[in-house]
């Protein structure tokens, strides 16, 4: 009998003591501050992770009602009597077998809107500073920029402007192809076409064309090939003569690649293989000191356990390989940046190669997963309308120049369609032309699950129905349009966020509030999973309900007759500013830009 009264006391401590848990984490939640704004909607940002917590937390407990035969219900019971009175919460309630429903209060909500308009939109809380290295981009030199280059473009981009708002220091590396023997054909050729190249800057309009040559040579002329080859040995040995030629073949890369950057407003610092050459030799040196080289045929190679391939960090002929410049550039940004998360954006055909180098990285000592962040953001590959790699209609790859002026002229297109250069000016018009067409191309892009193939569709992207880009920049210009049509200003709309208080009665209004107060926990998920279009569903979502609101709640009222003002709802104004700021903050994180009218 003793034994079993004693079971049964442990048992109630235990529960008791996982209820004074649940306690002190929902006090956490209430109290925890940051930043100067409101504790309350601090907690708000960390929702996400919290949730996880008491979904984790509510899952032990219900593996040990079963063997104490406990029903879930009696625990939801204890849970919710034990919640502390607070500023939060309106009422919780219990459902079916132990479900808590926890209602906010709309007071709590109103004055978090009130923040958000008087401090502006806030990250969530990430907790310590730390810096963020991302790899993205990355063309090859002597080639042009196609429409493969385009997704690792657009969402490292955005990684970038995600990490740098939530208050990360991060790195923005292109990891050029400026490396290689490729380079030894390219010198040959331009010392042939262009023998003064050392004391006159060659003319070379069009290098893809140059790059065609050079290799159409490559593979028919054996004295061509032989010659391009001793270019690669004197090149990699920093032969003045040959290195000015290198130099001169990237600048003219260089350029063609920052036309698309500054289309796209895209922020990179170079590091390509190059800046990696001299670290290799000491890499192989590190790998045999401790003991993973294996010899094959000449070749130095490295087994990591888990995969079937080897890296090659070595050929038979002493040169390097990609493999030994992707273990310089991964230890580079590990021990000298001190990276302590490291994103590959590169395609998904790249995975297997990726995760062996991180687990080289791992096996030989140079990171700890539970410590720093090493991954692999992998997309996949954009398709044309019949399904099939996006090409053109003679077979080639799209040039990605050319996919981005066929978008501004579509765009241009579509306004002129909705007779918008009647109402605009011709200023107004050209920002309207760039704001849809690069904004359209890079939404179309992100709003699809990066891990998952798309088809690229101008008609689709452009369709001002649905979730695209066309709608949301249409129904963000409508928005800031209703207080500047009440002749109501900026100073008006600050001046109201001190002193009127958002009411929430409709209930349009009240689901507005809270999905504009999701916004943090949206961007703390894609923290974790760097799935962007979370994001995209987000603002759809914003966006479709505030025309729900917008249709049920004036927010200016007119005389039927006159067309007179004869009430503005300033509350509802402010409903709308906190929309529109929340959708510009979307924007801005995506590398779209809005216009104020359209």
């Amino acid at each position: 009998m003793e034994a079993r009264v004693a079971q049964s006391a442990a048992r109630l401590a235990r529960q008791e003591n996982e209820i004074k848990l649940l306690t002190a984490e929902i006090e956490r939640l209430k109290n925890f501050g940051c930043l100067g704004v409101s504790p309350s909607l601090e907690g708000l940002r960390d929702e996400n992770a919290k949730l996880k917590y008491r979904l984790n937390f509510l899952q032990k407990i219900l593996l040990k009602t079963k063997e104490q035969k406990v029903s879930p219900r009696e625990i939801a019971e204890k849970i919710t009597k034990n919640i502390p009175a607070n500023e939060c919460i309106e009422k919780v309630e219990i459902a079916g077998p132990g479900f808590i429903n926890v209602h906010l209060r709309k007071d709590f909500v109103s004055k978090q809107l009130s923040s958000l308009l008087i401090n502006g939109v806030q990250p969530p809380a990430v907790g310590k500073r730390k810096k963020v290295v991302v790899d993205f981009s990355s063309p090859n030199i002597a080639k042009e920029m196609h429409v493969g280059h385009l997704r690792s473009t657009i969402i490292g981009e955005s990684m970038c402007r995600l990490f740098e708002f939530a208050g990360y220091d991060v790195l923005r590396l292109n990891h050029l192809g400026d490396w290689g023997t490729q380079f030894g054909m390219l010198i040959a050729h331009l010392q042939d076409k262009f023998p003064d190249y050392l004391t006159v800057s060659p003319p070379i309009g069009d290098l893809q064309a140059f790059y065609k040559e050079s290799k159409r040579r490559f593979d028919t002329e054996e004295e061509f090939k032989k010659r391009a080859y001793q270019c690669v040995v004197l090149l990699q040995s920093k032969n003045p003569d040959f290195i000015k030629a290198w130099e001169l073949i990237c600048d003219v890369s260089r350029k063609e690649f920052q036309k698309i950057y500054n289309c796209l407003d895209i922020t990179l610092i170079e590091r390509g293989e190059s800046f990696y050459h001299d670290m290799m030799k000491d890499i192989v040196k590190e790998f045999e000191d401790k003991g993973f080289v294996q010899v094959d045929d000449g070749r130095k190679i490295v087994f990591v356990p888990g995969f079937p391939v080897p890296l090659t960090i070595m050929k038979s002929d002493g040169g390097y390989t990609y493999d030994t410049s992707d273990l310089a550039a991964l230890k580079h940004r590990l021990c000298e940046e001190k990276g302590d998360i490291l994103i590959y954006v590169v395609d998904s055909g790249q995975s297997v190669h990726l995760q062996t180098v991180f687990a080289a990285g791992q096996m030989i000592g140079w990171y700890d997963p539970k410590v720093t962040r090493v991954a692999h953001a992998a997309f996949g590959v954009v398709l044309g309308e019949d399904k099939k790699k996006f090409k053109t209609r003679s077979g080639d790859t799209v040039r990605l120049i050319d996919l981005l002026e066929e978008g501004l002229k579509r765009a241009m297109d579509k306004l002129k369609d909705k007779e918008r250069d009647k109402v605009l000016t011709e200023e107004e018009l050209k920002a309207a032309q760039t704001s849809v067409a690069f904004g359209c191309i890079k939404y179309a892009d992100l709003s699809h699950n990066r891990l998952n193939d798309y088809v690229f569709s101008f008609d689709k992207m452009l369709d001002d129905r649905g979730n695209t880009a066309a709608y949301l920049l249409y129904a963000f210009t409508r928005i800031r349009a209703i207080a500047r049509l009440a002749n109501i200003d900026e100073q008006m709309l600050r001046k109201a966020a001190r002193e009127e208080v958002v009411i929430l009665d409709h209930e349009k209004e009240w689901k507005l509030g809270k999905c504009i107060l999701r916004f943090p926990e949206i961007l703390q998920k894609i923290l974790e999973d760097l799935l962007l279009h979370t994001l995209c569903d987000y603002l759809y979502e914003l966006a479709t309900t505030f025309t729900e609101f917008y249709d049920n709640c004036y927010c200016v009222e007119k005389d039927r007759q006159s067309g007179q003002i004869v009430k503005v709802n300033m509350w509802r104004l402010l409903l709308c500013e906190a929309t529109a700021t929340v959708m510009a903050k979307g924007f801005d994180i995506l590398g779209i830009k809005p216009v104020q009218r359209m």
